[in-house]
């Protein structure tokens, strides 16, 4: 090679660097936008309970919630493959105009058929914007780094989750303290107008794949279910889509395994500052700021997992997987038996531990392993069916755990509930480093 052959490589290297971090920077940056128009409505519910004049309870705020998980799940089948026929940046930028919108009309909205139509219609158009993610992620990194790359971007929904519990809560609190009437419907209003600056920046410097700024697209995983077609983009149609992810055993283990992480994970998401109000007594933003603890401590988890399983070979997130589970179950059932009390110190200790240890693995399950099943041909259709199962599960955490705590049986019957989920999606661990071993044994055979 040349000197200047030499000297144009190294521009051609560096400028695709520079690239994939903008990539990163504007998924990532994109995707937490998104939870500004999600988390605004777990934040909003002790006030909204409060607000005599809109009706609702535990149970129908949960309904609620349930509703747009069923949307959202819906979507995830339907918008995944999208991202695989549309575009991946298409695909992310619908997603975040129609969070928009709908989160306007939620704040406009006054009774219980308005919000239940305008959460489900916000929950569905974000559905593909996780899919969209995977699509363009599969076209801009190599396989070999699929893990700690979708580490980095699942920051996304972690830290971007945190920080917008963070700020709503604070201005929740800074509402509330100025006794600001429908402090609730501000929250709204500005979540929406935050996002609408995110969307701009997205539009301009997001970018499908290397080839738009002049630059070879890497190679996909070869154990992809799509073998050599993997590595093309283009579809030919939904049989030679799907049909090969759905005889996979594999993949149906890991959608069960996504079943029973959304589960837990949406019951935090949704429930942790009403739980903090009734049962510790915090003032309503602080019990929304203090519930960001769950994905501050989730953040740090998909950073060590996604990087740890990138240098565990092929069985490596497999047995992160099974690992976290087997540790976070008994924190689960502890959180069933313990009286904690006023004191708020062990609850946010436990919610933590509990974060650390499943939300790494979790987001393998439509991050890098959807990637891994589909490479650039069918990464999104696969993160979309794994996610949309997931969601399915993750609506008993609306409607079935709010009725739960409302029971007799209270947040411990809740949580119980939640400990034997976790076990059995433990034993689906379990199932899934068998077949992950066997097939590092065959192909190594």
């Amino acid at each position: 090679m040349t000197a200047s052959n030499r000297e144009s490589a190294a521009a051609g290297s560096a400028k695709l660097t520079t690239w994939q971090i903008i990539t990163i920077v504007m998924l990532t940056l994109g995707y937490a936008g998104y939870y500004l128009c999600r988390v605004h409505l777990s934040i909003c519910t002790p006030s909204m309970i409060e607000e005599a004049d809109l009706h609702l309870t535990k149970k129908i705020i949960g309904g609620i919630s349930s509703f747009g998980l069923l949307f959202y799940a819906g979507g995830k089948f339907l918008l995944g493959s999208g991202a695989d026929y549309l575009g991946g940046k298409r695909m992310f930028l619908l997603g975040m105009g129609g969070a928009i919108l709908c989160t306007i009309f939620f704040g406009m909205s006054a009774t219980v058929p308005m919000f239940t139509l305008a959460w489900a219609l916000n929950r569905a158009v974000q559905s593909g914007g996780w899919a969209a993610i995977v699509k363009i992620s599969s076209r801009w990194f190599s396989y070999s780094v699929y893990g700690t790359i979708m580490g980095l971007i699942s920051l996304s929904y972690l830290f971007g989750d945190f920080l917008s519990r963070l700020f709503l809560g604070y201005l929740l609190n800074q509402l509330d303290h100025a006794h600001v009437q429908h402090s609730w419907r501000i929250i709204f209003y500005i979540s929406a107008g935050l996002l609408s600056l995110i969307f701009v920046g997205c539009a301009m410097l997001l970018k499908e794949s290397p080839s738009v700024v002049g630059d070879p697209e890497p190679v996909t995983n070869p154990e992809n279910v799509y073998g050599e077609d993997g590595n093309k983009a283009d579809q030919k149609s939904a049989a030679s889509l799907l049909l090969p992810l759905f005889i996979s055993p594999t993949f149906w283990v890991v959608c069960v395994l996504s079943f029973g992480f959304t589960v837990v994970r949406e019951t935090f998401n949704n429930w942790i500052p009403t739980y903090l109000h009734e049962v510790t007594k915090m003032e309503k933003g602080t019990a929304g700021i203090w519930s960001s603890i769950f994905p501050l401590f989730g953040g740090f988890s998909v950073l060590l997992a996604g990087f740890l399983s990138d240098r565990m070979g092929s069985t490596g997130r497999a047995k992160i997987i099974l690992g976290g589970m087997i540790v976070a179950t008994p924190a689960l059932y502890l959180l069933s038996i313990a009286k904690f009390g006023t004191d708020a110190t062990m609850p946010l200790i436990v919610f933590g531990a509990i974060a650390f240890l499943m939300l790494g693995p979790y987001s393998f399950l439509a991050g890098a392993i959807g990637m891994d099943f589909g490479g650039k041909k069918g990464s999104a259709t696969a993160s979309g069916w794994i996610d949309g199962v997931g969601y399915i599960g993750g609506m008993l955490a609306g409607t079935y755990i709010g009725k739960l705590a409302e029971a007799p049986a209270g947040w411990p019957g809740a949580f119980r509930t939640l400990a034997i989920i976790s076990v059995l999606t433990t034993c689906a661990a379990f199932v899934y480093l068998g077949l992950k071993t066997r097939q590092h044994k065959a192909a190594a055979a």
